[in-house]
């Protein structure tokens, strides 16, 4: 047994594996952005910090989706998916409140060209104090 783990171990020192590191969001983007200097590629970048180009490809995707961003300590991450259900929402609801905001304005017209005009009895539906 004890053979074994001295193969294992010699083969770790001579094929000179290394324990996975993993890059944080920063790190990734950084490695990003020099894939997007001029005279630079993927696969040159890829090798000067010791990962796959196709890793590379992959993180450089994400950061094109915005799936991939640097976040601050404490921040909540949110997935991309939620992100967009979120933004969506935000949207349709701006679109019902400019709506609404319309129907007010539009309600707010018709009730001073009505009182202009005499059209609206001042409370008619209302019973009288003694009443």
């Amino acid at each position: 047994m004890s053979n074994t783990n001295a193969n294992f171990e010699m083969t770790g020192i001579l094929l000179g594996q290394e324990v996975r590191k993993r890059k944080t969001p920063q790190e990734k983007i950084a490695i990003i952005q020099q894939t997007m200097e001029p005279g630079m590629n993927v696969s040159h970048v890829a090798r000067l910090h010791g990962i796959q180009p196709s890793l590379l490809f992959k993180w450089k995707k994400q950061y094109q989706e915005g799936s991939l961003t640097a976040v601050a300590a404490g921040e909540e991450v949110v997935p991309a998916s939620e992100l967009t259900a979120a933004l969506k929402q935000v949207r349709e609801l701006q679109r019902l409140l400019g709506k609404k905001t319309m129907e007010v304005e539009i309600l707010k017209e018709a009730v001073e060209y009505g009182q202009s005009r005499k059209w609206i009895a001042h409370a008619p539906l209302l019973p009288k104090d003694g009443e």
